[in-house]
């Protein structure tokens, strides 16, 4: 394993009972890259996600990331990295301004340093006359830039996005993408699940899971070559075809 990737993964494997979810899979991630993660539902990614956010134990293999072992440091890995998921994390009955003082309280962050970033993300999300509004009252929208921000709060090497733009306007979709991009120009590691295959074509490379494997990973332009498809699109529905299994 590269000792220059931020995330570096080694035949990891995960099986419930007789079950692989997932199958030996290997790759790595550089710092500041935005790594798309792509699937069918019941292809695996779910499952190698958790693994690598220290949230499930591997069944075998190895993997680092952000510099820790899953295995033996997955307590430290989780303060380590930033985590957004389609349901997106925050608590709808306190504010906005509450919402980031209580993530910034749970990474250990310090009160003038919590001060300081929430000023900075209010203006940055033009949201400084709302802070003190309920986030349940906020469009969804809204609620997604703002989970994303407190995602990246306490400023980790590495995000994990769980299919972060499910269910939003495409206006809406390309605005957090830009906030994506510039989280990745300040160094912060991107790591994207998503079912919009215009999406992928944003990341610098993709990965794509096929019944547990990775089939495919390459640069968006790379892949549409290499399966000669005009389309991402294309590219994952020849692959998926090959699926043998709905579940996982």
């Amino acid at each position: 394993m590269s000792n220059s990737a931020i995330i570096s993964v080694n035949k990891l494997s995960k099986k419930f009972g007789d079950f692989t979810a997932v199958d030996e899979i290997s790759f790595e991630v550089s710092k500041g890259e935005i790594f798309g993660f792509l699937g069918a539902n019941g292809a695996g990614k779910t499952t190698a996600m958790r693994m690598l956010c220290g949230l499930s134990l591997p069944t075998s293999g190895e993997a680092r990331v952000a510099g820790f072992d899953v295995y033996r440091q997955n307590e430290e890995l989780k303060k380590n990295i930033g985590y957004m998921s389609q349901k997106f994390s925050l608590y709808d009955d306190l504010t906005i301004k509450e919402n980031m003082r209580f993530y910034g309280g749970i990474y250990g962050c310090s009160d003038s340093f919590i001060k300081t970033k929430t000023g900075s993300i209010l203006n940055q999300l033009h949201l400084e006359k709302d802070a003190g509004k309920l986030v349940g009252s906020l469009p969804l929208g809204w609620k997604q830039k703002l989970a994303f921000s407190v995602a990246i709060f306490h400023e980790p090497k590495i995000v994990f996005l769980d299919e972060p733009t499910g269910g939003v306007d495409p206006v809406t979709r390309r605005e957090f993408w830009k906030m994506i991009y510039e989280a990745a120009d300040s160094g912060i590691t991107i790591f994207v699940t998503t079912h919009y295959m215009d999406e992928a074509e944003y990341c610098n490379r993709v990965s794509i899971m096929v019944d547990g494997r990775i089939d495919a990973l390459d640069s968006p332009a790379a892949l549409r070559r290499e399966y000669n498809t005009a389309s991402m699109d294309e590219v994952f529905l020849k692959l998926a075809r090959k699926a043998r299994r709905d579940d996982g």
